[in-house]
């Protein structure tokens, strides 16, 4: 069997070790390897039954749902013999990597399973690094943060099986996998404004807003980046550029958030980029403009810009979400402090995406309900979710820009 190296697959990512001589990747073209050195997969419909396995890793995949991403409304009479036909091809590559193919790739009614681990797939090793920078950032840890963050960047070789766009199966997949990537990016850029590397991240994030001129949280960190470096003048031009875009694009004007960073600009007023969270060189923590508190019977928010999202508690006070994320919990470096004892020191952290708004658990000892169901770790939320965290219950409520 013809092999060649493949150098990325010598780098291991920081949040997960490799657990078998096999390795698998779709963030790019489809990719295969045998310790080390990757393998070739073949002719296109036998590479898209492979794609398939891995997309839906360690859970069937029945036989029909393989035909129809293969041959889509157009089967041919032998599908389901070419189908066998292909499995037992792949079978016969991960022999000699993988133990016993057969149990790896393994029939399971009413199809086949692919067993493979996080750390032994590239989308896997994304997702737990992606995870542990979210946890990391909810912390207020932006230099382990940037770290996980950049290592789940670091996975990617290239767009979503891109060998395979011809199939349309690739493609909600694929748009998955971008959204994702941007809350990464999104969020990196927060970290390392906030650990005072603001000059490095302007040239990723001009390239960012250039390809997706319609996502305002990238440019919010990209004005944020270029005030805080004092070029108040390029941040104004990226804010009428984001302008221009949204009104010959989508007819719409910036949305409250970024208008409010823009009028802050214009007076001249600082601008913390989340710095609260960050701590001085003598280690002491950076003093806080954005934390809210529920101390008692009493509520204090001291943020002052528009938000488009909001926590609303029992008492009906409201809990503005300014920023790309909100930590939550009873410390007072939380941006939202919540006083009740089944609260951990930093319980949650809620994310803004870009396209909607994400909370994840942060390890803490009770869990996180969303509609009465423990999440594990993360949901995404839609306006009017009830929110439990301890005993202190929340609503998320989306405002009209």
């Amino acid at each position: 069997m013809a092999v060649r190296k493949w150098p990325s697959e010598s780098r291991k990512s920081d949040s997960a070790t490799k657990t078998t001589g096999l390795g698998f990747g779709v963030l790019g073209p489809l990719l295969m390897t045998a310790n080390g050195t990757s393998v070739p997969l073949g002719a296109p419909k036998q590479r898209a039954v492979l794609a398939m396995l891995l997309i839906s890793r360690n859970r069937p995949v029945s036989v029909d749902a393989l035909i129809d991403a293969v041959w889509e409304s157009d089967p041919v009479p032998a599908a389901r013999t070419s189908i066998q036909s292909y499995v037992s091809t792949l079978r016969r590559l991960l022999r000699g990597a993988a133990g016993d193919p057969y149990a790896v790739l393994a029939s399971a009614p009413p199809g086949y399973q692919l067993s493979v681990s996080d750390a032994d797939c590239d989308v896997g090793r994304f997702r737990t690094a992606k995870a542990a920078g979210v946890r990391a950032a909810g912390e207020g840890q932006f230099e382990e943060a940037s770290s996980h963050l950049s290592a789940a960047l670091a996975e990617w070789r290239g767009p979503v099986l891109d060998d395979l766009r011809n199939f349309a199966f690739v493609n909600a997949f694929a748009a998955r996998l971008l959204e994702d990537r941007m809350v990464v990016h999104t969020a990196r850029a927060e970290a390392e404004i906030a650990c005072g590397r603001a000059d490095g991240v302007i040239g990723e994030l001009e390239a960012l807003t250039a390809r997706d001129p319609y996502r305002e949280p990238l440019w919010a960190q990209l004005i944020t980046a270029y005030y805080v470096t004092e070029r108040q003048s390029d941040a104004l031009g990226a804010y009428r550029r984001l302008k221009t875009a949204l009104a010959d694009g989508l007819g719409i004007d910036p949305g409250p958030t970024i208008n409010a960073l823009h009028e802050r600009i214009l007076r001249q007023e600082p601008v913390s980029a989340k710095l609260p969270r960050a701590r001085r060189r003598n280690g002491a923590p950076m003093p806080s403009t954005h934390r809210q508190s529920i101390v008692g019977e009493s509520a204090t928010a001291l943020a002052t810009e528009p938000v488009v999202a909001q926590l609303r508690d029992k008492a009906g006070r409201l809990f503005p979400l300014n920023g790309v994320t909100t930590r939550i919990g009873r410390l007072d470096d939380n941006d939202l402090v919540v006083d009740d004892t089944e609260v951990s020191r930093h319980h949650a952290v809620i994310v803004d995406t870009g396209t909607g708004f994400m909370i994840t658990d942060v390890r803490s000892t009770n869990g996180v309900e969303v509609q009465g169901q423990r999440i594990a770790p993360s949901a995404t939320l839609t306006d009017g979710d009830h929110i439990l965290i301890g005993n202190s219950e929340f609503v998320f409520e989306v405002l009209s820009a």
